[in-house]
């Protein structure tokens, strides 16, 4: 445990380098930028480790993994993000322990979300998963449907929209990607100015994420190390 403990805190203190790098080459302000720790197919062992050098933001991605790992981490002040594709039949118990979904790509996943959050009396952050290369295997709506997927977060009883978020397509120039999802961010701020979030950028291209305004970097390998298989 101890072994890997430092072996978590070299990782983090590794990106939390790469990040105050990155913001002062872009002329932004560290604070401004939440790093979430995407813990996927990680023991919650680990989840608290995390907590423990000072991690406040989780990410997950598959409701039948986080939702047990959280119940394992309540008595830890976190926030979990949900970051994975969501189907609509696992809204309910995502909506129960989840603090801001980040892949919110079509509307019957913006009523479902919605109807879980009332009931269980929360109010869930949302962004809008923009898809930048049309792949439908990979989620995300594309750019001309975001303003009106926006506008249906927003008038939703139980949601908060936050902003936007992409992932790179492989193969893509992430600075040509991310700065296409800041300017989807930026035409969207008219309508909803409360909605300035971008969350962008992974333990590959975090730097170029914050080139382009991202708030939100969803990093894991850098943190945890090799991810191990999927069962």
């Amino acid at each position: 445990m101890v072994a890997r403990q430092a072996e978590l805190a070299a990782g983090l203190a590794a990106v939390q380098a790469r990040i105050a790098a990155g913001c002062q080459a872009a002329g932004r302000d560290p604070a401004g930028v939440v790093l979430v720790v995407v813990t996927k197919t990680y023991p919650a062992s680990d989840v608290r480790l995390l907590a423990g050098l000072g991690v406040r933001d989780v990410g997950e991605s598959r409701d039948q993994e986080a939702a047990p790992k959280a119940r394992d981490c309540a008595d830890l002040d976190l926030s979990w993000h949900f970051v994975g594709r969501l189907q609509s039949n696992k809204a309910r118990s995502v909506a129960r322990y989840t603090d801001v979904v980040h892949s919110v790509d079509r509307s019957s996943l913006v009523a479902a979300l919605g109807r879980a959050a009332v009931e269980a009396g929360r109010t869930l952050g949302c962004f809008v998963q923009v898809s930048l290369d049309g792949d439908p295997h990979r989620g995300g709506v594309p750019v001309d449907g975001v303003p009106p997927l926006a506008d249906e977060i927003a008038a939703t009883a139980g949601l908060r929209l936050a902003g936007v978020m992409a992932v790179a397509p492989v193969g893509a120039d992430p600075d040509g990607s991310f700065e296409l999802l800041q300017s989807v961010s930026q035409r969207l701020r008219p309508a909803h100015p409360g909605a300035a979030a971008i969350s962008a950028g992974m333990s590959g291209d975090l730097e170029e994420a914050l080139r382009h305004g991202a708030t939100h970097l969803r990093v894991g390998s850098a943190v945890l190390g090799v991810r191990p298989p999927l069962e």
